[in-house]
């Protein structure tokens, strides 16, 4: 599985952030983000997740096709693996010389709910997840049947959840599904909700709402240096 790593210019160790992408992978948009979180202080980590079904590097375009491909592959590929994968990597980052051994994740969109199932490990003190898909309805992975909702009580570290109320992929349905199976878990989380629409944090399209953008940046660097340094 190649890993994409970003690193602050420094001589002491940092934590360390996974960040898992939308399901184009490593995309510029997502290479910006994760250039902006190592400028941070943090050492950055960006999982391909579908790599064992594309080329090494390959990235998908933010058209139809690349749509289609990326949302085949989503539920092409098991749970299992998904997990498997971000157990690889916090392994990897636990045994970097440039890890402090503090690891959080940030995830946006299917990268939303990988973030969300990373959290899962116990290793992770926080994780940051951007209208994560997929949760309330239970279909991510082979066959459309993840157990997220089921597992979300082993979740230790603290959870920041971000939405957009113009979304149609997480409806109003599906996020007080989410907030209430969190608040029953006992997790301890924040909860912000913006007026836009589905990815208004990517920087190219006509989504992109630069505005909120920086707002839940500076939300997002607010709980990374809480829990992490």
């Amino acid at each position: 599985m190649r890993t994409h790593l970003f690193s602050p210019v420094c001589e002491k160790s940092v934590p360390a952030v996974i960040l898992y992408s939308e399901i184009y992978q490593m995309t510029g948009p997502i290479a910006r983000t994760a250039a902006m979180l190592a400028g941070q202080g943090y050492l950055v980590a960006v999982p391909e997740v579908y790599h064992e079904y594309v080329e090494l590097g390959e990235v998908f375009a933010y058209d139809k096709e690349g749509t289609d491909r990326g949302n085949l592959l989503k539920i092409t590929k098991e749970v299992s693996s998904y997990d498997s994968d971000s157990r690889a990597v916090i392994d990897y980052l636990n045994a970097h010389p440039l890890c402090s051994g503090k690891i959080g994740t940030v995830g946006i969109c299917l990268g939303g709910h990988l973030a969300f199932r990373a959290a899962m490990n116990p290793e992770i003190s926080v994780g940051v997840c951007f209208y994560a898909t997929d949760i309330h309805q239970g279909s991510l992975g082979k066959g459309k049947c993840d157990d997220t909702l089921a597992r979300m009580h082993e979740i230790k570290a603290e959870m920041m959840m971000v939405w957009g109320r113009q979304d149609p992929h997480i409806p109003r349905e599906g996020r007080r599904l989410i907030y209430d199976a969190m608040t029953d878990a006992n997790i301890r989380f924040t909860w912000h909700e913006f007026n836009g629409e589905h990815a208004f944090l990517r920087d190219e399209g006509h989504r992109y709402d630069p505005e909120l953008a920086h707002q839940i940046q500076g939300l997002t660097y607010s709980v990374l240096r809480r829990t992490l340094m």
